[in-house]
């Protein structure tokens, strides 16, 4: 193992955090001296850096095995976490495994075992079944956005995986909401609670927009034109929404991307970069976009289509007003359509005409390289402003992955980019690049 770093200042001093905020700070002193602790937040608070620290704080260095994992309810989820634990720079191995990825290649990956691994009830569940990793040093269990990963079709999974730990000391519970209720097989006893679930409501704005049709396309259309350049998300309930969503904004050329459970794992992961480094100011996506996906600073959501649960509605509005910042909920309904009881009558809001938003400023490059090939986020900055010839303020958002990156450019930029870049040298290693 590499040098390893337990100490919280440097950590934060990597991830560029001055301080923590009074959560992760209440979290920090709560965990090392509690069994069991249930961490109530809103979504983009900062709650997985909250368990983190005192998790790292906790491992042994001299350990080989599995001493933490963490159960997360998607993909997109656990890939997150991954990436978090792993810009803190510790020295720990962390792995992800879940659905949708070769099987094969979590084998290859946990033939050395992390210290801390992530992953998905299913695919967790799949590799207790063949002992591929043990769990005799397992000590720390987290289940974050339990009240998801506890639903219908997750719950047998998750008795298989609970059962399995059994030697776990420590149990930590975390959700965007308090509306929860915690299964007896969890064997929870007497929890410390640590509830922030209100922070961040004053900030979020809910209006109503009333559509004249029963078809509320139009409506949307006109929603987004008043609504401007802004990122935002807009929430359906069914995938095959979301196509004949997507097909009225490109009619209209107005720039998106889609997120949902059937998309392939790659196309999900690169609507999600795009949509973060502002290729795509808007999202059209079902329920799976409501939480865990790191995407901040969302203007606006829309219910395009109303949720059919409260705890729904609080996850999708948790994507805006986030971390001290203002956000709206925009309800679109028809006139005959009724609101749920669990949303209360609010603020009509009418739309003015406005033009159809710009295109996007950006255009997102593919890079065939990452950090097994020991190539930095400096690397790729250098790349493009030497031999691309790109001003500072013409690099974009940098997102650096295992085996490749994704760099934001100006749009006006790209073809001289390709031409300039493409099968050439980055540390000694020939790169393709091309457009996405």
């Amino acid at each position: 193992m590499s040098s390893v770093i337990k100490n919280q200042k440097e950590i934060l001093e990597k991830l560029g955090i001055k301080k923590l905020n009074p959560m992760q700070e209440e979290s920090r002193l709560a965990i090392p001296t509690s069994a069991e602790v249930v961490l109530l937040s809103p979504t983009g608070t900062g709650k997985t850096l909250a368990f983190l620290l005192p998790i790292v704080a906790e491992l042994e260095i001299d350990c080989d095995e599995v001493q933490a994992i963490i159960i997360v309810p998607s993909r997109e989820l656990a890939i997150q976490i991954e990436q978090v634990a792993r810009e803190m720079g510790t020295g720990f191995k962390v792995n992800a495994v879940y659905g949708g990825r070769p099987f094969s290649k979590d084998r290859i990956e946990l033939s050395h075992p992390p210290a801390i691994l992530i992953g998905t009830p299913g695919r967790v569940a799949d590799h207790l079944r063949r002992d591929t990793f043990s769990t005799s040093r397992i000590r720390i269990f987290v289940l974050d956005e339990f009240d998801k990963s506890l639903e219908v079709g997750f719950e047998s999974e998750m008795i298989e995986i609970t059962d399995a730990l059994y030697k776990v000391r420590k149990k930590i519970l975390t959700s965007a909401t308090h509306e929860v209720t915690i299964p007896p097989f969890l064997g929870l006893i007497d929890p410390v609670y640590i509830n922030y679930s209100e922070e961040g409501i004053e900030q979020l704005k809910i209006k109503t927009i009333i559509s004249p049709k029963k078809d509320k396309l139009e409506t949307l259309i006109d929603t987004l034109c008043f609504l401007g350049n802004q990122p935002g998300i807009i929430f359906c309930n069914f995938k095959d929404s979301i196509q004949r969503v997507s097909d009225c904004l490109t009619k209209n050329n107005i720039s998106h991307g889609c997120f949902f459970g059937g998309m392939e794992q790659i196309d999900r992961e690169r609507a999600l970069i795009k949509f973060r480094n502002g290729t795509h100011q808007l999202l059209i996506a079902t329920d799976l976009a409501s939480r865990g996906i790191d995407v901040p600073e969302i203007k606006f959501i829309i219910h395009y289509h109303l949720p059919n649960r409260s705890q729904e509605f609080t996850h999708r509005n948790g994507r805006t007003a986030r971390m001290n910042s203002d956000g709206t909920a925009y309800i679109l309904k028809s006139e005959k359509e009724e609101l749920p009881d669990f949303i209360e009558e609010n603020e009509i809001q009418e739309i003015l005409p406005a033009g159809i938003p710009k295109p996007s400023f950006w255009k997102t490059l593919f890079v065939s390289g990452g950090r097994k090939d020991k190539i930095s986020k400096g690397d790729i900055a250098g790349l493009f402003f030497k031999q691309g010839g790109l001003e500072k303020n013409e690099l974009g958002i940098i997102e650096l992955k295992q085996d490749c990156s994704f760099v934001a450019v100006p749009s006006s930029k790209v073809n001289e980019l390709i031409d300039k870049l493409n099968n050439t040298k980055l540390k000694k290693r020939k790169i393709r690049v091309y457009v996405i």
